[in-house]
Order: structure tokens, then sequence, then C-alpha cells
């Protein structure tokens, strides 16, 4: 990943950088991976992420 820095703005860079970020899912990868969860919770809430993306989907038709 790359940010370019355009005449001394750091400012926008950073925010940048975390728009970024954010749309590749690197902060909720981390907030999942704080702690240790069981592999049966695991599966569960891959499954409730699932269901939450079909009912999306389904709304939009």
């Amino acid at each position: 990943m790359k940010v370019i820095v355009h005449d001394n703005q750091i400012e926008k860079a950073i925010k940048d950088l975390k728009r970024k970020l954010t749309k590749e899912g690197f902060f909720s990868e981390i907030k999942e991976r704080r702690f240790y969860d069981k592999p049966s919770v695991q599966r569960k809430k891959k499954q409730a992420k699932a269901a939450k993306r079909r009912r999306k989907r389904m709304r939009k038709f």
C-alpha cells in the first residue's frame, strides 16, 4: 500500500492512509484478533457475518 505526500500535507496523507486501511478491513481485522476465540465461537461469528451479508444483499433487491 502506498500513500504519496504532496506539498508536505502530512495530515491529508494520514487521512488517506486511514481511509485505505479502513476500506481494506485492517482495523476490523485487528479488533477481531485482539483476543483469542475458541473455534466454536469463531464458527458462530463467521455464520453470523454470512447471514448479515445475505440479509444486506436481499435488501438491495
